[in-house]
């Protein structure tokens, strides 16, 4: 057989050896591609409906300033960070069993399960149902890690206002301290002042003491003229000792000269 009828028998197999549907490059792959053509929760549920295991991916832009996952590949290097991410969920049934991440130059090995790829999926939409997934998933579910902490890595890497709000609500009552935790990290990322009252409520009055530490460094990630007058804050004034020490640890990390001269003053007091 010709190489022209291999890739023929492929296509009509719909297993694909290599391809960039989406940008995203899948292998050993029952490809299905189409335009999304309702909300993503509407597109899911109707795939997911025909039973079995399958997974279900679409990409989306990284916002301005977000760092994206690269690619482990010792032979690759890449000198420019992506600008879109492949976000791909898979299901038992209409289980959600795992939730990965990648940047569109990945290969991806799908197992040879079948995959739905979607087409022009709305942030918003996207959002919407990464954080009703993250909402359905109970603090003792086996899945917290699987698919609840690379939910929450994914709503950060959207564009807009809903990815904010849904990390800010995620840091105030998510019920999983670590991921509070996390939302809280990835808001610092986002900085601005939304951001960095919730951080800084976070240490007033969550009542974990891990997650105020958390709270803290994410201070630290804040821009220095934000970040810094906050952290001298928090280790001047804090009630609790391992939050102050933890807001000392990061003061001294930040070469800021205003540190340096909050560290004389306590010093020399």
């Amino acid at each position: 057989m010709t190489a022209l009828g291999a890739m023929s028998l492929a296509v009509a197999l719909g297993v694909m050896p290599a391809t960039s549907l989406g940008q995203a490059r899948l292998t050993n792959a029952q490809v299905e591609t189409r335009t999304a053509a309702q909300p993503l929760d509407r597109e899911i549920a109707a795939a997911t409906a025909r039973g079995g295991a399958r997974w279900i991916g679409y990409r989306i832009r990284i916002a301005a300033g977000r760092r994206s996952m690269d690619c482990f590949e010792r032979t690759r290097v890449a000198l420019e960070p992506a600008s879109e991410i492949s976000i791909l969920a898979r299901f038992e049934g209409t289980t959600l069993t795992r939730l990965r991440t990648a940047t569109p130059d990945c290969e991806i090995d799908a197992g040879g399960l079948p995959v739905l790829w979607l087409e022009n999926v709305k942030p918003d939409d996207s959002v919407a149902w990464l954080t009703a997934t993250i909402k359905a998933t109970g603090p003792a579910d086996e899945r917290l890690d699987r698919v609840v902490k690379p939910a929450v890595m994914a709503i950060a890497m959207h564009e807009g206002t809903a990815a904010t709000r849904a990390l800010i609500d995620f840091a105030r009552d998510y019920q999983v301290a670590k991921v509070r935790s996390d939302a809280l990290f990835w808001l610092a990322q986002r900085a601005g002042q939304q951001a960095a009252a919730t951080i800084a409520e976070a240490i007033d009055r969550d009542p974990d003491t891990e997650v105020k530490k958390r709270a803290v460094f994410a201070l630290s990630q804040l821009p220095k003229d934000d970040g810094v007058p906050r952290l001298i804050d928090v280790a001047k004034s804090n009630r609790n000792a391992a939050v102050r020490q933890q807001a000392m640890f990061w003061l001294g990390q930040s070469n800021d000269p205003r540190a340096l001269k909050f560290f004389e003053d306590v010093l020399l007091k």
